[in-house]
């Protein structure tokens, strides 16, 4: 008989959508500041900042949620947010003159301690782990 999916706010998922939760603030208001008080300034790395912010969002509603929905929502946010990471620390690391103002995903994360890096692999592993058998 196969396995049901466990719930991805189980156990360690708690902290997961902890730091999802912090990041989804942290990355909304720095975004919503920088657009409000300095956007003529860089408005690319500003309306990514604000970008990545709603992706933390979805990313923590759908890994809090129960169902086959907030599963499906949790695999899209996690997967666009590692692509988001990975695209847009690349461009900022061979063409940094568009980004003259760090974002949430520029260099890898950098100013974050590179945790926008590690944590979409770590919420992929946790989906694929809490997944039915």
């Amino acid at each position: 008989m196969p396995e049901a999916a466990r719930a991805t706010s189980s156990g360690p998922g708690r902290v997961l959508i902890a730091v999802y939760g912090v990041f989804a603030l942290s990355a909304t208001a720095r975004a919503g500041v920088q657009i409000a008080t300095r956007f003529g300034e860089a408005p690319v790395p500003y309306l990514l900042s604000a970008l990545a912010g709603v992706v933390y969002i979805l990313a923590t509603i759908g890994l809090a949620g129960h169902g086959p929905a907030a599963r499906r929502l949790a695999w899209g946010a996690v997967v666009f947010e590692l692509v988001g990471v990975l695209a847009v620390g690349t461009l900022t690391v061979f063409d940094s003159g568009d980004f003259p103002d760090d974002t949430v995903w520029s260099g890898y994360g950098r100013g974050y301690g590179f945790v926008p890096l590690v944590l979409p692999l770590i919420g992929l592993w946790w989906l694929r782990h809490t997944r039915a058998r």
